[in-house]
Formats: structure tokens, sequence, C-alpha cells
């Protein structure tokens, strides 16, 4: 039988460092947009909601499609409370899905092609956890820490091994565009990443994640870039 599989997309109405971010508008559209459409072509998901306290947010999110089923209590959207309280909130009113995929809409350039294939990945290896990666830029195996006197030191002890750069190790870090999980195994663990968690890994050019106004111009430039 066809597991179900359930997309959350938690869009919260503050923001320290650009003021209204979801649903400031993108080449043409409010941030969250591009994700809620990326999500809604996807042969997988059987459901897409949006969760947010703010009722602008959801107001503006209801005119893409997404299901609106409640609004998120306040105190699940503060500075400090912790991105996974508002996804077990929203699954306490979804208890016929299997798995769920939470959808950051500070990922605008995350295509269907990469939830679909983060999806049949996932199901794939029998996974328990997935989430999204790209490769870094900068190795970790070629940097440092200072002292108090501006001394340097190797961040990793390996990295004294390393004279090349063909040689350095290929380095993942979570670009924050997908996560995945067995919906029961997450209830306990409260956290996608786990020791069984596996990687998949998405193209850097799409693994861009807004947080500040230059990255609202550089993902504008990178979205004009591949329509030319």
């Amino acid at each position: 039988m066809k597991p179900k599989v359930l997309a959350i997309i938690p869009a919260r109405g503050g923001s320290k460092s650009v003021p209204r971010k979801n649903i400031k508008e993108l080449a043409g559209k409010p941030l969250i947009a591009w994700t809620i459409e990326e999500a809604n072509k996807s042969k997988y998901i059987d459901r897409v909601i949006v969760s947010s306290e703010d009722k602008e947010i959801l107001q503006i999110a209801q005119k893409f499609g997404p299901y609106v089923p409640f609004v998120r209590p306040a105190n699940l959207a503060e500075d400090n409370t912790a991105g996974i309280e508002p996804v077990l909130h929203a699954l306490e009113y979804f208890a016929d899905y299997d798995y769920v995929v939470v959808l950051q809409p500070t990922s605008p350039l995350r295509l269907v092609e990469d939830i679909d294939g983060c999806i049949e990945y996932f199901l794939q290896e029998k996974a328990k956890f997935c989430v999204s990666v790209c490769e870094v830029e900068q190795s970790p195996y070629w940097m440092y820490t200072l002292d108090n006197c501006a001394k340097m030191q190797p961040l990793l002890k390996q990295q004294s091994l390393i004279t090349r750069r063909q040689d350095l190790p290929k380095v993942y870090t979570l670009n924050g565009a997908i996560y995945l999980a067995n919906i029961n195994l997450l209830k306990q663990t409260r956290n996608f990443i786990t020791d069984e968690t596996i990687a998949y890994v998405m193209p850097i050019e799409r693994s861009f994640d807004i947080d500040t106004e230059e990255d609202f111009k550089i993902c504008e430039y990178l979205y004009t870039e591949t329509l030319m």
C-alpha cells in the first residue's frame, strides 16, 4: 500500500533579520509561495499544510493552495521555540499519515525534483530519517581557530596531513531545504538528526537558505539567471 506523506511548511511571523520575511516578495511572488507551489507538484505528497501563528501569512499562503487546518499557538512561534515543536504540534491533527516532510519557506530555489528525489531515496533505502545537504565550498579541513594572541590552531587535527586541495575529503552541511521522517519515530526522538539519519545531496545552486536582505537579492539574481 502506498505510504501517506504529509508536508508541513512552517512559517512564523516574527523575523529579526528581515521583517515579514516569509511573505516578502521574491521575483514577483511571496517567499512562501515558492515552496508551496513546488510541494503541490509532488507525486508523493498527499497533503500540504502551512503552520503559522500569523493570520496574514495564512491568508496569503491559502491563495497558493495549501491546507490551513489551524492557527499555530503563539507560544510555538517565539524566537526560542525549537523548530521541532511546531512540527509535532501539527502532527497532532493528522493521525493517518506515515511520513512527514518539512519544507522551510526560506529555501525558494528548491524544486519538486529535489523533494520527490529525497522521498524516493528515503523509501528506496527504507530509511527512518532523511535530511537534505549540500557540499560545502570552504572545507573545514583548511580552517583555523585563533587564541587570545591571534595564534592559529587547526580546527581539525587531520588537516595538517592534507596539503593539496584535490586530496580534501568531501564535506557536507545541512541546507535546510528538506527534512523527512517516519512520523512515529519522530515523535519518539523529537529530532530529525539521529544516528540513523541519511543524507540526500542537493546541488549547491538550489541550496540557498534566505536569512538576510542580501540573500533575497542573490536568490532573485540566481532565479533570473536560470530563465536566461
